[in-house]
């Protein structure tokens, strides 16, 4: 949690003194151009800091989700936020791992995936040993657990 946490406030701050110094001096210049109903530079400079003003609500929002999450109530025993997960692919008869994460650290390509994407979610709250029915947009993956290492095992603290 704390990466996330820490990746949040980075760009925080990026925008914020983009926000505050970099967009206010762009805007001043753009303005001594003259006319400002015909000043691409102008526009351009007021449209990012709108984009930018909305985006540090979103990060400010989410941080706030982030710190909130209480890592006593994530199972230990059970899938939860933050566990590894090996299943196995009954239909094809192989092996699969993924981690359970947040979801600005999603990358599928890794094993990453979110909480909230369907085979997240199919598994959260199963055990080793449950068989799971996920459907995904390509159709229907029936999983078996076949090993988990939850966040608090991966953290040293059982």
């Amino acid at each position: 949690m704390e990466e996330v946490i820490k990746r949040l406030q980075g760009e925080i701050s990026l925008l914020e003194v983009e926000l505050r110094v970099e967009l206010p001096r762009e805007i001043l210049k753009a303005r001594a151009h003259g006319d400002l109903s015909e000043n691409a530079e102008y526009h351009a400079a007021k449209e990012r800091q709108a984009f930018v003003s909305a985006r540090l609500g979103q990060l400010h929002a989410r941080l706030r989700e982030v710190s909130m999450i209480d890592m006593s109530k994530i199972p230990h025993d059970r899938v939860g936020l933050g566990s590894t997960v090996t299943v196995l692919d009954i239909a094809k008869d192989e092996e699969i791992r993924y981690k359970l994460v947040t979801s600005e650290d999603v990358d599928v390509a890794k094993g990453l995936i979110s909480t909230s994407s369907p085979i997240g979610r199919g598994l959260l709250g199963k055990n080793v040993g449950d068989t799971v029915r996920i459907e995904i947009p390509g159709g229907v993956r029936n999983m078996e657990i076949i090993e988990l290492i939850t966040i608090h095992q991966s953290n040293g603290s059982k």
